[in-house]
């Protein structure tokens, strides 16, 4: 406990002895103005990337497109730069800092060579939208959450996949080797039918043309892959994603319930501050 004190302690003091110059330009980069300001140029940076993919368009307007990206690449090498000076080592505790870090950082990789693979790599600065926008964070931070329920789920879609596979490929892959010769053709065949892609027309029904009874396998499998297991998938997603959203309406809870705290301590002082003005 003591050593937090002194760590506030220190902070205040550091925050004291910064210039006031500084202090404004900390406010303005953390300001929701700077953010919307951002978010203008991810968005024009993005639409610049995806200019340079038209060759007419790059063969008019190749420089400006190339200035164009290089003020953006700029422009956000400079922002994480302020980032880290005012938030030190603690801007790498905030996950999503990183991932900012890394999608500029592959912007930088040397053009030539080995790394043009990677120079192509700069549309992924269009990802820092998700991490801009607190509702796209709160998607993702979903997603991420509900990967242990995704995994479960799609164990248990593999088994029955490897069982379907195996039983295909003994009743008919003799007879349809091109769908069902072997294990990898069966799951592909299988593949197919789950996605509903041409399954009855495509598959099932040719192979119905030599096994009559085979709609008694593939009818089980469309309603137990298709219309369960998918369903258990969005089921998950929709939990973690609810999850998510209560959690983040907690954390909006107990901040605004801090600035309301904090907000009374400071009239409270201000109270006892005209007391003793008024007093002497």
């Amino acid at each position: 406990m003591l050593r937090i004190v002194a760590k506030k302690v220190e902070a205040l003091i550091v925050w004291g002895r910064m210039p006031a110059k500084m202090k404004k330009l900390e406010n303005l980069v953390f300001s929701s103005f700077f953010e919307k300001l951002i978010l203008m140029i991810i968005g024009v940076n993005s639409i610049t990337l995806g200019f340079e993919t038209v060759p007419l368009i790059v063969a008019r307007l190749g420089s400006v497109l190339t200035y164009v990206d290089l003020f953006c690449l700029y422009f956000f090498t400079l922002e994480l730069s302020l980032k880290f000076y005012f938030k030190r080592m603690s801007y790498f505790k905030d996950p999503w800092a990183i991932f900012d870090l890394v999608v500029v950082a592959i912007a930088w990789v040397p053009a030539a060579g080995v790394f043009s693979v990677l120079r192509s790599l700069r549309v992924l600065r269009a990802l820092r939208l998700i991490s801009t926008i607190p509702r796209l964070r709160g998607v993702v931070s979903g997603l991420l959450g509900s990967l242990p329920g995704l995994g479960a789920v799609s164990a248990i879609m593999l088994l029955l996949f490897y069982v379907g596979a195996v039983v295909a490929t003994k009743l008919f892959g003799a007879t349809f080797p091109h769908w069902f010769g072997s294990l990898g053709a069966s799951s592909y065949s299988l593949f197919q039918i789950m996605t509903l892609e041409s399954w009855s027309m495509g598959i099932v029904r040719p192979v119905m043309e030599e096994f009559p009874r085979a709609w008694m396998f593939f009818v089980p499998f469309i309603l137990v892959t298709t219309f369960t297991t998918l369903n258990l998938l969005i089921a998950v997603l929709v939990n973690a994603m609810q999850a998510e959203t209560e959690t983040a309406a907690q954390e909006r809870d107990r901040e605004g319930h801090l600035e309301r705290e904090k907000m009374l301590e400071e009239l409270r002082d201000i109270k006892a501050q005209l007391k003793e003005l008024l007093s002497k």
